[in-house]
């Protein structure tokens, strides 16, 4: 019950720390759509690695969906669903954060996010032509979230943080 707690814990706080990064920190808007640069996806990808997958995809949802209704509430919906599968390609099976499979991962979560609101955009606005447009805008958005979370990753690798956390919750169990 208690090791339940602790992965809800760090799925809200995760949850909290996506949308602010997302809503308010780096929040560039970008073309005439209601769409935005941001670096929120570097904590999504940070949740993917340290939480079991049904709590990545939660925290990832809903900080996406929250960022999303604080400041364009018409991509809330894409944003929820395109969130939650940016979070499949990583791993948080490895004892590090920078396993071979999360080095790849940030570059196929940028396909998976830009073909994502393409589409919804697609669908938002009537034509698949305009939204064209926006790919510059998910490169430097996914671009910018995988370097920052490789930094961070390589960072918290050195210092061993996922190990450490893993211990916390073990303890909590």
């Amino acid at each position: 019950m208690k090791s339940n707690t602790s992965k809800v814990t760090m799925t809200g706080l995760f949850a909290a720390m996506i949308t602010v990064m997302t809503a308010y920190i780096c929040h560039i808007p970008y073309g005439a759509n209601g769409g935005y640069i941001h670096f929120g996806d570097a904590l999504i990808y940070m949740a993917a690695v340290f939480l079991p997958r049904p709590y990545a995809l939660t925290a990832a949802a809903i900080g996406g969906g929250m960022a999303d209704i604080l400041t364009a509430p018409m991509w809330a919906p894409a944003t929820i669903i395109i969130k939650m599968l940016i979070t499949l390609p990583f791993t948080s099976k490895e004892g590090r954060i920078l396993a071979q499979r999360n080095i790849a991962a940030p570059f196929l979560a940028a396909v998976i996010s830009a073909s994502g609101y393409y589409l919804a955009e697609g669908i938002l606005f009537g034509s698949f032509i305009a939204p064209l447009a926006s790919f510059a805008g998910s490169a430097v958005q996914s671009g910018g979230s995988a370097v920052i979370f490789l930094v961070l990753a390589a960072a918290m690798d050195k210092a061993h943080v996922k190990n450490k956390t893993q211990k916390i919750l073990h303890m909590c169990e």
